[in-house]
């Protein structure tokens, strides 16, 4: 009766692991079409009365109509008229927007493509054996780092230390690496910890 027991408890969790993770997959997907949706819906209801085309045919087209046009932009920031033309605009929009610098920095950190962080760090910020996962974000001469510590799993939040150089310690690890587990809540720390243990055991 146990083993039938152990037995049914740990093919009802293999199962649950293989489908919750699908199923949660397709709910975020689903919210995420209807949001963007929701969005385009005036553009898609003029192209649905224009061309009598279905409602979710329009939406797709439209969607991937956008996707193309963020190609499109994509290929011409990346020549000189391109950057001189989104360096104007950033500055006029920097001038009536002062927000707009924070929401660039956090969709560039959303999309990967940019972290304003030098080095990955394990801190003590108390006075017991407790260390964080954080990031310098400046160095200052007199020996003392600037350290962000982001919140998990949101990495755009946070808190700023400064911390003397007795409290930092470097790890062999890249930000990208340090980010998914912040992301993760964790997850895939061995990294960080056997780099932090590899330092102790040299000293």
């Amino acid at each position: 009766m146990e083993r039938f027991k152990s037995f049914f408890k740990t093919s009802l969790i293999g199962g649950i692991t293989v489908i919750l993770p699908m199923f949660i997959f397709v709910m975020v997907t689903k919210w995420l079409f209807v949001w963007v949706t929701d969005i385009i819906r005036p553009i898609t209801s003029l192209v649905v009365t224009q061309s009598h085309l279905s409602q979710f045919i329009a939406d797709a087209l439209i969607i991937a109509l956008i996707i193309i046009s963020c190609f499109i932009i994509g290929v011409i920031v990346k020549t000189k008229a391109g950057q001189y033309i989104h360096t104007r605009l950033e500055k006029r929009m920097l001038r009536v927007a002062p927000g707009y610098s924070v929401i660039k920095e956090t969709v560039m950190q959303l999309v990967g493509k940019k972290f304003p962080f030098s080095e990955v760090v394990l801190v003590r910020i108390y006075e017991n054996s407790s260390l964080l996962t954080g990031f310098i974000t400046d160095t200052h001469k007199d020996g003392i780092y600037t350290v962000f510590i982001p919140t998990s799993p949101n990495p755009t939040s946070g808190y700023i230390y400064h911390l003397k150089s007795e409290f930092v310690y470097h790890v062999d690890i890249s930000v990208e690496e340090a980010m998914r587990t912040i992301l993760t809540c964790g997850t895939g720390s061995g990294k960080i910890i056997d780099s932090y243990l590899k330092q102790i055991a040299e000293k």
